[in-house]
């Protein structure tokens, strides 16, 4: 078992230079959105990350604080606060070449758009990162992480489709043509090649489904997938890449009701296959989706796709919502098998486990 040491981590996945300009940067409570232990826990460990990137030789800026977004990869507010005085956000991160968004939701899509236009900048979003994390997922060897992620990341890229049989005996197929893969390796240094973003703890290849948007080529994204919460089971129908029905219960009336909101929510928006190890299924999205498969629906522009905030009749609607696979979680995987250009199949992952 490895031993969490907080310098080294740093070292190993950002190898922050000497008076590198690093900013770290958390929410905060707000009306309609209170406060709890995790939240503020989060937010002291913030500061000691700051402190640490002090410590290595780096020169962090304040921290920058702001009010909780609407939600899961919603737009950041113009307005944060540094030293008690307002700043904002967009020009804070321009003197910044290393940003930490230790958030509760995820600011990976917003702060995607500013790697895109700066070859200088190098992100990390950990939503809902918690200190028992320290122990598990943040403990990796993420050298191994790495090896691990890129692997998988090569099977993606060559895969026409990804075939999906759930525990539960229903089934769906993920149509991966005209998309590219990546790897979410837990590497950040001034050398990291391509997307300069990772969520961290870190741990995955992912991809993001065909979206049917050539003309006359629709996704062949196809099928049906369980969901679970609290006990109860939803079945989800999907053709051409959208889910067009919600069968089940009581659970299945809610989510019906979540996607009538805007249906921009109803597009598949990710494949993902988490390959942390130390990664522990604990009911944090950030940590879960690192120990096995999982799937999105909503805003995938930010992983390669072509659905973002415009598809959505409103702001305050937008979402990126991930559903877990892995070992421990209430359904799993009977088998994951990809369909390469030449009609071959790989198995690569049985009853939750990868084969590869």
């Amino acid at each position: 078992m490895n031993t969490f040491n907080l310098h080294k981590l740093l070292r190993d996945v950002f190898g922050p230079a000497q008076h590198e300009h690093v900013l770290v940067l958390v929410d905060v409570p707000r009306a309609g959105v209170p406060d709890n232990a995790d939240w503020s826990e989060r937010r002291a460990m913030a500061e000691e990350w700051r402190m640490a990137f002090a410590a290595l030789g780096a020169s962090p800026a304040p921290l920058l604080t702001f009010p909780a977004s609407a939600g899961n990869n919603a737009d950041l507010p113009e307005i944060g606060t540094q030293n008690g005085k307002d700043t904002r956000i967009a020009d804070a991160i321009a003197q910044a070449t290393l940003v930490v968004a230790m958030t509760k939701h995820s600011a990976t899509a917003p702060l995607s758009a500013f790697v895109k236009t700066r070859n200088d900048l190098r992100v990390a979003s950990m939503p809902g990162v918690l200190r028992r994390m320290e122990q598990t997922a943040l403990a990796a060897d993420y050298r191994e992480v790495a090896q691990k992620a890129q692997l998988l990341a090569e099977r993606l890229e060559r895969a026409e489709s990804a075939e999906v049989e759930f525990d539960t005996g229903h089934r769906v197929r993920f149509d991966l043509r005209h998309r590219h893969a990546h790897a979410d390796d837990g590497i950040c240094t001034r050398e990291k090649t391509g997307f300069r973003l990772i969520n961290l703890p870190s741990g995955e290849a992912f991809i993001v489904p065909y979206e049917g948007e050539q003309a006359d080529t629709p996704s062949r994204t196809a099928g049906e997938i369980p969901v679970s919460w609290e006990g109860e089971q939803a079945v989800l129908t999907v053709r051409e890449n959208k889910i067009r029905e919600v069968a089940g219960g009581a659970y299945a009336e809610r989510l019906r009701a979540h996607f009538d909101v805007d249906p921009a929510r109803r597009n598949i928006a990710e494949l993902g296959l988490g390959c942390n190890e130390s990664a522990a299924v604990l009911g944090s999205v950030l940590e879960d989706e690192k120990a096995g498969f999982h799937w999105a629906y909503g805003r995938s522009e930010h992983l390669g796709g072509v659905t973002g905030p415009d598809a959505f009749s409103d702001p305050a609607h937008v979402v990126h919502h991930d559903i877990v696979y892995a070992r421990g979680c209430p359904i799993g995987l009977r088998q994951l098998a990809l369909v390469y250009a030449d009609g071959t199949h790989e198995t690569i992952m049985r009853d939750s486990a990868y084969t590869v």
